[in-house]
């Protein structure tokens, strides 16, 4: 019975219930040492009655070997590998160590675990459980994470559990505080009866309520006095553990040593390294006795987590050593080179060599915070100062590369002090503005890079190019034109080395000339990178990404599309996850400027997640003022304002919060707030001048835009985009009222949404002139063009002008049809419309097979159809 934990225990039902259903989910147990979390999950093990049940457990080791803990885990249901899709399937095996290979997308290892758990759960309901995930690896921790936060439709209950420093974002939580003190009384007596009042007293005292606590410190109490001071309960609870261990014999004693060095539990590894001692298995049973461990199957558990800590630290130093160097002897090659290591008292060349050789086949299955571990324990037992160095520098760039950017920063500035090579410390000063940038520290990331490639700049220039790249990079983010002009100057200073056909220079200095405020020398060099990028095939890292991007800058919105689409498909085909937002990014803002409204919120709510879940702060705040955008659009004002906090916070997504705010603004009449934002963002975004001269002509202070219409008059006629001229014709048209120019305007654009506007200020022109007739028409299209977009502000405000010309327009239900799917049903209802079946569809989303079935099946009643067959007849775009 667990006492005082009803309302945990009704929530861990209520998942299992869930599960049952069909529908998955995922709740994190977080609390101190002792506190519970392991209970809960043997009682979530005992409900899943009609369950498969996973179990897994982070082990506390040195030897983070990558993907142990989500080999182990998964180990039951690996034989359906094979129903995976290919690329899935390819990944995890190659992670798990199945197959040789290189090493994919870690994240993609992710998703190919998310479809395994899917698989399995076809035959019922699975749950899932892991203990300890404060230490399990974290190339499996990273895996497990990606796949709990996209669980949707699976039939899969995920329960993991977790110190209170394990804090991962994004999952819903059920935190543990000690019980209250009649459910503590409660379970003191029932499991420790006949205490004396005073020692009872003092054990609910110093347990705080913590129930493994409450279980454990009586047994100290007959011989050892409590300590007077106030220790840690970890320690308390360690040292009750140690009294235990301390009673057994020498053998059962260093049989739980041997076991508490070893981090798989393999059962009959443990026998055989225990054997250099004279131990045999009979030395097992004292300690089962004792409730220090028990065998599952193959496996010896530990009762608790804490008792292989108080075993492993009560025992020597000599001991443990002796202990590794057993275990060595009966690992294998992985995990001999870790267990050698732990036992290193000296530097050791040949040992360092084997640590590096191991960690870059950790690198190659993606295991990189491993691989730090691994070149940060070479680098100590290194005795070249220079290959220490070397060493300790990879083993900082192997931490960044699995996320841990505070250790990765903390190890190049180890490395970079001890470094008197000048490459290798400009490839440190890159770590640390790395990080720099991830926190939003522009100013100082740019600070950094400057210096940096100042001093690398006479021995090697492609490095002090890359930082000055990056400076510009920075600085447009930071809208600081004049450390990217400095960046700029001193790239022209550098020796050309680049391929022409990979204008990296073009691209640096057509930026800093935009920010500026000189279009005319910007557009022809940021030309030449898009039409470079139009050449180049299978370059996903290289100039077509930038080429997207900066056809963006351009206005080249088509082009921009088109490159994003093709690399979008490429990412994923080859399940390249972490590309996948900065390939979103771009797509998703073409689609918004060309007005495929519906297309931009899918691409950018699909990119904003998979940001989120792989750490890419400042894409995930791109993404989310996209996203606001298109919020303010719709008329979604508490949704645009929450996308917008969460862009506006980082100085990335800065632009495009205010941007969204100000159209909100405008939207909703708000003209003066709506001047006030646009002001800040037009030299960000070419196409916000003309919501800012709309907003300044509603104020009566036209003055107010002249400026920055000027400079979209000089933009314009550099990028010469023909969307761009007919914002300029309708800025004249509201500014002089020439309907000629309304005309133009309206005739120019394209794009469904501007077009709209357009027709909208024309239509509340000529009605004010008196000419309703003339109104109707161009006020009409507005309406129907605002309904289909899903701009619910924009169509009631020009069919509010058709009633005033004397018309009503009533709307068309079937105009909505597409807006009643959500983002992610409309990417899937678009790919099953073409065909696909639910797992190529599932293999190009990154989701389950059966969460794709699942949004099929809630899209097809809104949309009127019952089949694929009838899907693909409809308009879908």
């Amino acid at each position: 019975m667990l006492h005082g934990r009803e309302g945990e225990l009704r929530a861990v039902d209520g998942l299992l219930g869930q599960a049952r259903t069909g529908a998955s989910g995922v709740l994190l147990i977080r609390g101190e040492p002792g506190i519970g979390k392991s209970s809960l999950l043997e009682h979530a093990e005992a409900a899943a009655e009609g369950f498969i049940v996973l179990r897994g457990a982070g082990v506390e080791s040195e030897a983070e070997l990558p993907y142990a803990g989500l080999h182990l885990l998964l180990l039951p249901v690996l034989h359906l590998v094979d129903e995976l899709p290919a690329v899935q399937a390819t990944a995890l095996r190659a992670a798990l160590g199945m197959v040789q290979g290189p090493g994919e997308d870690r994240f993609l290892v992710g998703v190919a675990a998310l479809s395994l758990l899917a698989e399995a759960a076809g035959a019922g309901p699975l749950l899932c459980l892991v203990d300890d995930m404060q230490w399990l690896d974290k190339a499996s921790a990273d895996a497990l994470l990606f796949a709990a936060r996209r669980l949707r439709a699976e039939g899969v209950a995920m329960v993991l559990a977790g110190r209170e420093e394990f804090a991962p974002a994004g999952l819903p939580e059920l935190p543990l505080s000690g019980l209250a003190g009649a459910a503590a009384a409660a379970l003191l007596d029932e499991r420790v009866p006949g205490l004396s009042a005073q020692v009872r007293e003092r054990v609910l005292a110093e347990a705080g309520g913590n129930p493994l606590g409450l279980i454990e410190l009586p047994a100290t109490a007959d011989h050892t006095p409590f300590p007077l001071g106030p220790l840690p309960l970890t320690r308390r609870l360690q040292d009750a553990f140690s009294d235990k261990g301390a009673g057994l014999p020498e053998q059962a004693r260093t049989l739980l040593l041997v076991a508490s060095a070893e981090d798989t539990g393999e059962l009959a590894l443990i026998l055989r390294a225990a054997r250099a001692f004279g131990v045999h298995e009979d030395a097992l049973e004292p300690c089962e006795r004792a409730g220090l461990v028990r065998v599952e199957g193959t496996r010896l558990v530990f009762g608790h987590p804490l008792a292989r800590s108080a075993v492993y630290q009560a025992a020597g130093f000599a001991r443990r050593c002796a202990v590794h160097r057993a275990l060595a002897e009966v690992g294998d090659q992985e995990r001999r080179v870790w267990h050698l290591a732990a036992a290193a008292t000296e530097p050791d060349e040949r040992l360092a060599a084997d640590l590096e050789s191991s960690a870059e086949g950790f690198r190659a299955r993606t295991g990189h915070a491993a691989a730090a571990a691994a070149l940060e324990r070479a680098a100590a037992l290194t005795p070249d100062e220079a290959d220490s160095t070397r060493r300790l520098a990879a083993a900082a760039e192997a931490a960044i590369d699995s996320g841990q950017f505070d250790r990765g920063r903390q190890l190049a500035e180890r490395a970079a002090t001890r470094s008197t090579d000048p490459l290798l410390t400009a490839r440190m000063a890159m770590i640390r503005a790395d990080v720099d940038f991830e926190r939003g520290a522009l100013e100082a990331a740019c600070a950094t890079l400057m210096t940096a490639s100042q001093a690398v700049a006479a021995t090697d220039p492609a490095p002090a190019r890359t930082m000055l790249l990056l400076v510009i990079r920075n600085s447009w983010y930071a809208g600081d034109p004049a450390q990217a002009e400095e960046a700029a100057a001193r790239l022209d200073r550098l020796p050309r080395l680049e391929d022409p056909r990979r204008p990296a220079s073009a691209m640096a200095r057509g930026m800093s000339a935009l920010l500026a405020g000189r279009p005319a020398r910007a557009m022809p060099l940021l030309r030449e990178v898009v039409e470079g990028g139009r050449q180049v095939r299978h370059d996903l890292h290289g100039l077509r990404n930038n080429a997207a991007q900066v056809a963006l800058l351009v206005g080249d919105h088509e082009a921009a599309l088109d490159i994003a689409r093709t690399l979008a498909e490429e990412c994923a085909a080859r399940g390249m996850i972490g590309w996948l937002p900065h390939v979103n990014l771009v797509q998703a803002a073409a689609e918004l400027h060309l007005g495929r409204h519906l297309d931009a919120a899918a691409t950018a709510a699909a990119g904003e997640a998979i940001a989120g879940q792989t750490g890419q702060s400042h894409l995930e705040a791109q993404l989310c003022g996209v996203r606001a955008w298109l919020s303010a659009a719709a008329g979604r004002e508490r949704e645009c304002r929450e996308m917008a906090a969460r862009a506006g916070g980082r100085p990335y997504g800065a632009a495009w919060a205010q941007w969204a705010l100000g159209l909100l603004d405008l939207g909703l009449g708000r003209y003066d707030q709506a001047l006030d934002r646009l002001d800040q963002v037009v030299t960000h975004q070419a196409a916000a001048v003309a919501d800012l001269v709309e907003a300044a002509v509603r104020l009566g202070t036209p003055e107010r835009a002249a400026r920055s219409l000027a400079w979209l008059e000089e933009w314009t006629a550099a990028a010469g985009r023909a969307w761009a001229v007919a914002l300029i014709e309708r800025c004249h048209a509201l500014l002089s009222n020439d309907e000629e120019r309304f005309a133009r305007a309206v005739a120019a654009d394209e794009r469904p949404f501007d077009r709209a506007r357009t027709q909208l200020l024309y239509g509340e022109w000529l009605r004010r002139e008196r000419r309703k007739h003339d109104a109707r028409t161009p006020l009409r299209e507005a309406a129907d063009a605002f309904d289909r977009l899903g701009a619910g502000p924009w169509a009631e405000r020009a069919r509010g002008e058709l009633r005033a010309t004397g018309e009503t327009l009533t709307r068309d239900p079937g105009v909505e049809l597409l807006g009643r799917l959500t983002s992610q049903e409309l990417q899937v209802v678009r790919l099953a419309a073409k065909g696909a079946t639910n797992k190529e569809i599932a293999a190009q989303l990154f989701l389950s097979p059966r969460t794709v079935g699942h949004h099929l099946y809630k899209a097809y009643p809104k949309l009127g159809v019952t089949t694929r067959t009838e899907l693909a007849a409809l308009t879908l775009s």
